[in-house]
């Protein structure tokens, strides 16, 4: 049986007739049958008629190839060269054996014993006198050889050294400009892909361009081989005279040699008008006479020196006094044309301009809006292309990717674009078309901080770091080292601007995080976690529920990077909740070991400020209203102990080196932190349910 089912299976995987018939249109089985072929021309006889028909093909196949070559736009749309060059060779290679076992054979015979292409050519080339047609046959070898191979050889090895060298820049130039928005993620990915096509190509082209130099040389020694050893056959087997051995496989074996170097010079050409193209749009013809036949000063010369040769004593008159003439109908020509040109375009363009009505920019263009934009004074432009330090491009797409892993939520593009209004040396920070932020910093300079706070003890302009305000002076490049040893931060101007941004970012990250975005983080799950997402939504809850969840979460700087236990506390606590506020709520009790993972501290224990008891009565006898709609009814002078105890407590804990996570009950949580981030934004508040079990705490102070 299992004999049987294996058969089976086996029979199952053969291709049908119709999939055979397909393979066949396609041309896969030709190719395959081509390369058979070949191989077996170096090892079968082949008769004359079809040695005639392969030459033919082997002519006319060349002649498209150079043809192919002269009329692309550009070297990439032909990227099957190098194996068309490979294999092209290789049927030359087997036509050469398979002629040379023909006249080798039955040379002696006289007529055409390895067909009539080959008799005709060595007829045609020889004149009647053998020599003549070896020293044509040489010169011709020698022309492939020494001048069209060997320059595109040479070309292509400098093409393929060039290419690669050039790749990283060309790729940060892409990066740079995806991360200023200049371009789309599809317009990178296509330009990324003709990056590796143009490397891949001219690799490639690196080293077929050597098959073309052996082909020649081969065709060479393969002459010289059939010339002796056919005079040796014919003289020591056949027993013909030496004139008729020399006339008859001589006559053969030039023919075949020229029969087979015709389409070698010609492939050779094509090889060298392809590499030479690089850079060049458009074909052949129109890069030449635009580029040779456009320069009236350069034709007029041409006419002047012709015409000087031309009635030199001993120099024919007529064929340089055509040329003179041509040339300067030609420099005539062109010298003119600009101006007709132009006058043309204006002409054309003013009456487009009254056919055609004024057509208005649409009105729905000026909705558009950026979601993060940088605004640079004029003197902070070179920041974008700085090749001494870090490019501010490259600090923001890091940026992205960090901020990316860290709280799972992909930055949008960030545009860059200058403002003459602000200061020379200022920029602005803007999160839909509204200021977030703005600062100065000091192109070749740097800024040097006091971790401790203070303000640090080296000449400069004395300033705050926009980003925390903390003080900070501008120094010369020269006193690096010095800030260093003395224990300084020092940072670069882009760097300073970055931090700024990451700030900023951080704090708008919930408004940030549009339903397209969501849209976008959904797509990146994978399927087993994309079919919670469809159980979820709509049945149990909406879309919109879920990203106010996750806007909360990033309000207090919540990593939504572990989307699916996410997605699995909401799916939990959506049937029975209602609220937003208690769903965020059961979602950070999931993320426990998040939470607690994010605010340790470097002795691995979360530091804690914990609430006393009297100040957790207040809250909870201060809560108003039924379920969701409660509110915080706080007397203002409580309040202002509250702030007060907070603040005490927690430089308390900052006096002995600790950045304690504010610890309430879960039921007042929400409130309690609605009213932290109002005077320090960047203060943990968690829950007693948002203690993982195996998290180690620290006491460090009681408000």
């Amino acid at each position: 049986m299992t004999d049987v089912a294996a058969s089976r299976f086996s029979l199952s995987k053969l291709p049908t007739l119709k999939e055979a018939r397909g393979a066949l249109v396609r041309g896969e089985v030709a190719l395959v049958l081509g390369v058979i072929g070949i191989v077996l021309l170096l090892v079968l006889p082949v008769p004359a008629f079809l040695i005639d028909v392969l030459l033919s093909l082997s002519l006319t196949s060349a002649v498209l190839i150079l043809m192919t070559s002269l009329l692309i736009q550009k070297p990439l749309e032909f990227t099957a060269f190098p194996t068309v060059l490979l294999v092209s060779t290789l049927f030359r290679l087997g036509l050469n054996l398979a002629s040379t076992r023909l006249i080798l054979s039955h040379g002696h015979e006289g007529g055409d014993p390895a067909g009539q292409i080959i008799q005709a050519f060595g007829k045609l080339m020889m004149g009647g006198n053998f020599i003549i047609g070896v020293i044509v046959f040489i010169i011709l070898v020698i022309v492939n050889f020494v001048v069209i191979t060997k320059g595109s050889t040479r070309i292509a090895e400098v093409a393929a050294r060039f290419t690669l060298d050039a790749m990283p820049g060309k790729q940060m130039a892409i990066d740079a400009d995806l991360s200023s928005g200049l371009i789309t993620d599809v317009d990178a990915k296509r330009r990324r892909k003709e990056l590796e096509q143009e490397s891949t190509f001219f690799g490639a082209m690196d080293g077929a361009s050597k098959f073309v130099r052996g082909d020649a040389v081969a065709g060479l020694i393969i002459t010289g081989v059939n010339i002796v050893g056919g005079m040796l056959i014919g003289l020591l087997q056949h027993h013909i005279t030496l004139e008729q051995a020399a006339s008859s496989y001589t006559v053969l074996t030039i023919g075949e040699g020229l029969v087979s170097q015709v389409p070698a010079l010609v492939i050779s050409i094509a090889a060298g008008f392809l590499v030479s193209k690089a850079g060049v749009e458009g074909s052949a013809d129109k890069a030449l006479v635009a580029q040779l036949g456009t320069n009236p000063i350069s034709l007029g010369m041409v006419s002047a020196a012709a015409g000087v040769i031309g009635i030199m004593p001993g120099m024919p008159l007529v064929p340089f006094a055509a040329i003179a003439v041509g040339a300067g109908m030609l420099a005539w020509r062109s010298a003119k044309a600009p101006g007709v040109a132009v006058a043309a375009a204006d002409a054309a363009a003013l009456a487009d301009r009254e056919s055609k009505p004024v057509e208005e920019e649409p009105i729905s263009t000026a909705l558009a809006m950026d979601e993060v934009k940088i605004e640079l004074g004029y003197g902070l432009l070179g920041l974008i292309n700085d090749l001494d330090g870090r490019k501010l491009t490259d600090q923001i797409k890091a940026l992205r990717r960090t901020l990316a892993a860290d709280f799972g939520f992909v930055m949008p593009s960030v545009r860059i674009l200058d403002n003459m209004r602000l200061p020379n040396q200022g920029y602005r920070l803007v999160i839909k078309e509204m200021e977030a932020g703005k600062g100065e910093v000091r192109t070749g300079h740097l800024m040097a901080m006091d971790p401790r706070g203070g303000q640090i003890q080296l000449p400069g302009e004395h300033t705050k770091e926009p980003a925390f305000g903390l003080p900070a002076t501008w120094i010369d490049d020269s006193l690096r080292e010095e800030a260093t040893f003395r224990g300084y931060t020092v940072v670069d101007p882009a760097t300073v601007l970055t931090t700024h941004l990451t700030e900023v970012l951080k704090d708008n990250m919930s408004d940030l995080l549009s339903y397209a975005e969501l849209q976008k983080l959904v797509k990146e799950l994978s399927p087993e976690q994309k079919k919670l997402w469809d159980d979820l939504v709509p049945n149990v809850t909406s879309a919109a529920t879920v990203q106010r969840v996750l806007q909360a979460l990033l309000k207090e700087r919540v990593s939504i990077r572990d989307l699916p236990s996410i997605l699995e506390g909401v799916g939990e606590a959506a049937p029975h909740t209602p609220g937003v506020t208690q769903l965020v709520e059961h979602v950070r009790q999931r993320l426990a070991r998040q939470l607690c993972w994010q605010n340790r501290g470097d002795d691995g224990a979360v530091p804690i400020v914990s609430l006393s008891p009297e100040w957790e009565h207040t809250f909870a006898e201060a809560l108003i209203g039924p379920g969701e709609d409660k509110q915080l009814a706080l007397a203002p002078s409580k309040l202002q102990d509250f702030i007060r105890g907070v603040r005490d407590a927690f430089d308390r804990a900052a006096q002995n080196g600790e950045t304690g996570v504010l610890l309430t009950s879960a039921p007042i949580r929400p409130y309690v932190r609605s009213i932290i981030e109002r005077f320090r934004g960047q203060t943990v508040v968690l829950s007693q349910n948002e203690i993982h079990p195996r998290a180690r705490l620290k006491t460090v102070g009681v408000v």
